[in-house]
């Protein structure tokens, strides 16, 4: 499974190799410049090796330039690997997901309408347009629209679950992906994707990260960092004037590392990974971001656009119980309604049939003459079976008194009417049952809604976000399915342009909006919003509109979406907070430890009393390195999120990760002060 292959490969030691392997190819220029931070402390590393090595071959001393130079670079180095790290993660679930395409053949069909003329020719030579057909047993050669027939599919190699699915001509679960193995039955698919650019094939590009961009929050923050660099570079150049003033002499060494203890290398050597983590988190729950942007927008959804059908409803009504008339018992109607059903194949006939079977205990007759079945038409609205002494139909209610007859329409029975009327004001959809000229009674179809929904839109409604419900039923049904699911507000017969104008109006007064869907009439409100999440089950075209693909097409898996880019937003929030806090510490602890023997008025403020100058630099260049290696496992796994309101999130941040970020450097570098002194390495 897909998914357990993911979460375990977090901790095979061959993806940590891998990392260590990666960390050393990061130190490559071309990909370093694209950290700032991290890219300062590489060219300062290679000076202070320069100058060891200068210190080697004159004779002077150059243990402590060594040392300097040593840590350096194992800073640079363990930023690469928390970076590595998290790219190594999406590299095994692409590995996973690259196991399972196969090089197989397919049943090219020149002609679409005519299945006996067959071509077997490569999956690999198929193009846009050309039509496959594809039986039990056989693997969906490309992605694709079914255009004929319905059959039993195994998603497994996509979504991890082994539960097949029912994919089917003419709706919205009309889209297959290559790879995936069809179980029962036959479809006739027209394919979609070239070669190479199958959603497989997009899926395994982005977990691997090769597609995978900066977001504006992380381009600002680098912007931020880069600044921060600058302004504590000419703080450093500065000290050289204030060592001359005082008589003491500053090393270039002392100056070089000086300045990487002050920039803000935590983040700078973290961010990266932060980011990649957070869209490498979304894979746990089985969907697959498209960008970092969307991950990052997830955190500051303001209100959730749900298609019903198929979203939050299962996609085809269901038989959910059977009214008899007076004068007709329960059992025999439920009888009536299952011989009538057998001859229609649609989702509501076969839900008829799987009622009467569950609900009452029947079974089809084993012996019933062919010829006595009549078949569900469009025209008619009925299907039916006629019997020696009787004649059974099923349908929509005036085909079904239609067919009792005119003396049967004048006396309808009173409950039979109600029935119906109590039906539709529900939002469900009566069908009538009749025997001859004789109402039996009315089955109720409803819109079935997706278990639990109702407790995780309650969920959604404690995170601050509102759901609301957009489909084309009428006002009645509409405002029933709304009300069974929880929603807080819909709108009823709606239109793709409607979709389109809701998500444009709530975007204008400045809400982020998240919209969930699976049909192609559902495509331009994705495309418009700023989360798409579209149903891995769903058209092609609402596949290719959305940032974010839902593999378990499970609408509500927005909240851990929501939940993921909010805890990526506080992870990097609070480790820039904590950061920019062990900056203005180390400044602070460093400076007077460096200067007291020149300036004794500095004496007061070496509150550490660190051992020597030399001592202070190399234990805050020992503790700098240290940190990030301390932080990895919280950037990997993001600071948990917690449901509270923004004032208090930022008082927790400043409490935790700021005073964090200030007391961690007075504590750590003394530390360390004593083991450098202690084993005299200076």
């Amino acid at each position: 499974m897909v998914r357990n292959t993911y979460k375990s490969a977090s901790l095979d030691k061959s993806l940590l190799l891998r990392a260590v392997v990666d960390a050393v190819r990061k130190l490559d220029p071309r990909l370093l410049i694209k950290n700032p931070v991290i890219f300062v402390t590489a060219v300062v590393s290679a000076l202070v090796t320069t100058l060891f090595a200068r210190d080697l071959l004159t004779g002077q001393p150059a243990a402590f330039s060594g040392q300097i130079a040593a840590w350096l670079w194992f800073t640079v180095l363990f930023a690469n690997f928390a970076e590595a790290v998290a790219e190594g993660r999406g590299r095994a679930q692409a590995e996973s997901l690259r196991k399972t395409r196969t090089e197989s053949s397919a049943r090219r069909l020149p002609d679409p309408k005519n299945r006996d003329r067959q071509e077997t020719v490569s999956a690999l030579d198929l193009r846009p347009g050309d039509t496959v057909l594809v039986v039990a047993g056989e693997i969906i050669p490309g992605d694709g629209e079914i255009i004929e027939g319905v059959a039993s599919v195994n998603e497994a190699a996509v979504t991890g679950e082994s539960a097949p699915v029912i994919r089917e001509a003419g709706g919205d679960r009309s889209a297959v992906t290559g790879g995936t193995t069809v179980l029962s039955d036959w479809i006739v698919v027209r394919i979609t994707s070239s070669p190479g650019s199958s959603f497989l094939d997009r899926m395994i590009a982005l977990v691997e990260g090769a597609e995978r961009q900066k977001t504006p929050n992380e381009i600002a923050l680098n912007i931020l960092l880069a600044g921060m660099t600058i302004v504590f570079l000419i703080a450093v150049v500065t000290l050289t004037g204030l060592g001359a003033y005082s008589g003491t002499n500053i090393a270039v060494t002392v100056l070089v590392a000086l300045l990487v203890t002050l920039i803000p290398t935590t983040i700078g050597g973290l961010l990266s990974a932060i980011g990649i983590a957070g869209m490498d988190r979304l894979l746990r729950f089985n969907v697959l971001a498209m960008s970092g942007r969307a991950v990052e927008a997830a955190g500051d959804v303001d209100t959730l656009l749900l298609d019903k059908t198929g979203t939050i409803t299962f996609g085809n009504r269901l038989a959910t119980e059977i009214i008899a008339v007076p004068g007709v018992s329960e059992r025999e109607a439920a009888e009536a309604a299952l011989l009538a059903s057998l001859a229609d194949g649609t989702p509501e006939g076969r839900s008829i049939v799987m009622l009467a079977q569950e609900k009452y205990g029947l079974a089809p007759p084993t012996a019933v003459p062919q010829g006595s079945f009549i078949e569900f038409s469009a025209t008619t609205r009925l299907s039916g079976i006629d019997l020696e002494t009787r004649k059974l139909r099923k349908g929509a209610v005036d085909a079904v008194v239609k067919f009792a007859g005119a003396k049967q329409a004048v006396a309808e029975p009173t409950a039979f009417r109600a029935a119906v009327d109590r039906i539709a004001r529900a939002g469900g959809t009566p069908l009538g049952l009749v025997d001859g000229d004789r109402l039996l009674g009315v089955i109720h179809l409803k819109d079935v809604v997706k278990p639990d929904i109702k407790e995780r839109f309650a969920q959604l409604r404690r995170m601050g976000i509102k759901t609301v419900m957009i489909t084309g039923d009428n006002p009645v049904t509409a405002a029933a399915i709304a009300s069974e699911a929880g929603v807080d507000d819909f709108v009823a017969e709606a239109t793709p342009e409607d979709k389109l104008r809701y998500i444009r109006n709530e975007q204008a007064q400045g809400r982020l909006i998240a919209m969930c869907g699976d049909g192609t009439n559902d495509a331009p409100a994705l495309a418009q919003a700023d989360v798409a999440v579209a149903m891995q089950s769903g058209t092609q075209a609402a596949r290719e509109a959305g940032n974010m693909v839902d593999l378990d097409s499970n609408p509500t898996k927005l909240i851990e979406v929501v939940e993921i880019g909010k805890q990526l937003l506080m992870t990097r929030g609070s480790l820039t907070t904590f950061s920019i806090a062990n900056d203005v510490a180390k400044y602070f602890a460093i400076i007077p430890a460096l200067f007291v023997a020149s300036l004794p008025e500095l004496g007061a403020l070496n509150v550490m009393g660190l051992a020597t100058p030399e001592s202070a630099i190399l234990s805050a260049v020992i503790f700098n390195a240290l940190i990030i290696v301390a932080l990895i496992p919280l950037a990997l796994k993001g600071v948990a999120y917690r449901p509270i309101g923004a004032a208090a999130l930022l008082r927790r941040n400043l409490l935790v990760y700021g005073l964090g970020g200030l007391a961690a450097p007075f504590i750590g570098i003394k530390l360390v002060d004593l083991a450098v002194s202690g084993l005299h390495l200076v």
